[in-house]
């Protein structure tokens, strides 16, 4: 196994090789990873917050998922990556406190949705929603992504 890349809140990382990515503890968070299988180049987005209009004053693209997703793939194209041989996996979105409507996760995971979408990136698979935490795990080796949940166990997607 190539080296463990942990991908924090708000951050986003790119990885080939052996290496594994994990974005720990998606709550309302969503983890996006998006893979060329073509080069082997595959990125992680760990979003917190669905638009970068809620926080006019903060600056970190890779905060928002309107944003850190067109980010991810440019950084992924300097790579070699091209979109047309990229597809998606994504986790997270739930909803994990009774809020007073803000359903940060459902937002969360209708943007990310739309941002592919106007991508054109193909999510394959999806593990969203629900009132649980998740931890992703992705592999650029192979493009397999685990998804790790106390109150599920673990699955691929």
């Amino acid at each position: 196994m190539g080296n463990i890349i942990t991908v924090g809140i708000s951050d986003m990382k790119i990885a080939s090789g052996d290496d594994v990515m994990v974005a720990y503890a998606l709550g309302s968070c969503i983890g996006t990873c998006i893979y060329d299988n073509v080069t082997g180049i595959m990125g992680l987005s760990h979003i917190l917050l669905p638009q970068i209009t809620l926080c006019p004053n903060d600056n970190n693209v890779k905060k928002f998922a309107d944003t850190a997703i067109k980010e991810l793939v440019n950084c992924m194209k300097k790579q070699g990556s091209a979109i047309c041989r990229m597809s998606a996996k994504i986790a997270g979105g739930a909803q994990m406190f009774t809020t007073n409507g803000l359903a940060i996760g459902e937002r969360n995971i209708r943007i990310v949705v739309n941002e592919l979408n106007l991508l054109g990136i193909k999510i394959i698979a999806a593990d969203v929603g629900g009132n649980f935490g998740r931890t992703m795990e992705c592999h650029a080796k192979d493009g397999k992504v685990i998804i790790k949940s106390i109150s599920r166990g673990n699955y691929t997607l």
